[in-house]
């Protein structure tokens, strides 16, 4: 529901201030990819290689946000697209806050990541974190496709909800064939490329 009666305050501090104060730009590195595609593990090794640069970052991982801010969200087709479009918000004010900002989320939905997308425009930056749902399967860190397979979690993506690959992310990594080390560079380098860092 729209709500009525609010106005956006606006201070006297700009995102591009923030930007000359950190020496870096604010963007979000949104990976997407299925359970046990690396999402997480690529996330926080990045952060660790971001920060040794100087780079201020922030990392918003999929079951943190789930014991605070989206703890009363479940998993079904209308909590997946909420739980996103928040995440999505949130992300937007990390962005303006100067932030280098790390989400890891499988965000199945080719729709909501769009829609994340546009909310945040050049500051969105799609990655897909690819690996086979065979390869996923076996390191299974959580054990959640065991459990999917025993029918003991329902809604589970890639076994019983679909999950919809992108279509143009601005990078891929292939964990099936990258190491961690490799698909943490070949982000860096992107990220000098387009001069966020």
């Amino acid at each position: 529901m729209k709500q009525k009666n609010i106005t956006w305050h606006q201070g006297k501090i700009t995102k591009d201030d923030r930007h000359i104060l950190n020496k870096h730009r604010s963007a979000v590195l949104w990976f997407t990819g299925l359970s046990g595609s690396g999402k997480s593990t690529i996330s926080v090794e990045l952060e660790k290689r971001l920060h040794v640069l100087g780079i201020h970052t922030y990392r918003l991982d999929g079951d943190n946000i789930r014991h605070g801010l989206n703890y009363d969200l479940g998993f079904s087709e209308e909590d997946r697209q909420e739980n996103i479009r928040r995440i999505g918000e949130v992300s937007k004010l990390f962005a303006d806050a100067g932030i280098l900002t790390l989400t890891a989320f499988i965000s199945p939905y080719r729709l909501e990541r769009e829609k994340v997308r546009e909310l945040l425009k050049e500051d969105y930056i799609e990655i897909y974190v690819q690996a086979s749902l065979e390869d996923c399967e076996k390191r299974d860190p959580k054990g959640l496709y065991k459990k999917a397979r025993k029918g003991e979690i329902k809604n589970f993506t890639g076994i019983d909800s679909p999950y919809e690959e992108p279509l143009k992310p601005e990078i891929i990594v292939n964990t099936s064939e990258l190491s961690v080390v490799e698909a943490v560079n070949k982000i860096i380098i992107y990220l000098k490329s387009i001069n966020i860092i």
